[in-house]
């Protein structure tokens, strides 16, 4: 068995991180400087909250800096999802975004290991993934560069839990948690940022008054 290297604290003092990324004023407020490539990011909450409008805005943020594929697992490319598609201008970063119809683990494991070109992976959702621990250790592990973001739906659609144990570890090991609530994001971020950001004004305006 061949070890990795194990690096001194002079080591990791010499190590020097690459530039962040900027994903726009809003967003930038919201999660802070955040690394370029690598990780993993998670949006979760109640159906019909803002958790797709929430993924369309980061992915085509994203977009502007590395070709990002959209696995659309639940939902597939019914109207719906093409509907959000066209209400986000997804069009306006032209070949960086993508999506697939419904791939599940070993599909999208095959795709991610013989086509390089996709810096960025959205899975919609953990659920209908059906994704275990192990599987998510050996996307990690397998794709370093990569960064993966997760949606997941919450318990009995209420609430701050995500469904299932695998979603839950999924979150606790991520570097961005966007917890989304009546069309609002609450963020949670190892690179510091404000934690608040508003996926749609009109839609939380109307769902608060409710």
């Amino acid at each position: 068995m061949k070890l990795k290297r194990a690096y001194s604290t002079r080591d990791l003092t010499r190590m020097t991180d690459p530039e962040s990324i900027s994903l726009g004023p809003e967003l930038d407020e919201a999660i802070g400087p955040a690394e370029p490539v690598g990780g993993t990011w998670f949006i979760y909450g109640p159906s019909k909250n803002g958790k797709t409008s929430m993924a369309m805005i980061l992915a085509k943020a994203l977009a502007k800096h590395y070709r990002v594929v959209y696995d659309s697992v639940e939902e597939g490319v019914r109207k719906t999802v093409r509907m959000a598609v066209e209400r986000h201008g997804m069009s306006e970063v032209g070949r960086n975004f993508f999506m697939l119809d419904r791939e599940l683990y070993d599909e999208l494991f095959f795709r991610l290991k013989h086509m390089k070109r996709f810096g960025v992976v959205f899975i919609d959702s953990v659920q209908f993934m059906g994704i275990q621990i192990n599987q998510y250790r050996q996307l990690k592990m397998t794709f370093p560069d990569k960064l993966f973001v997760f949606i997941s739906h919450v318990r009995n659609n209420r609430g701050t839990t995500p469904e299932g144990r695998t979603a839950l570890r999924i979150m606790q090991d991520s570097d961005v948690i966007f917890s989304v609530q009546g069309f609002k994001a609450f963020v949670t971020s190892r690179f510091g940022g404000t934690g608040k950001f508003t996926i749609s004004e009109k839609m939380a305006e109307e769902f608060y008054v409710k």
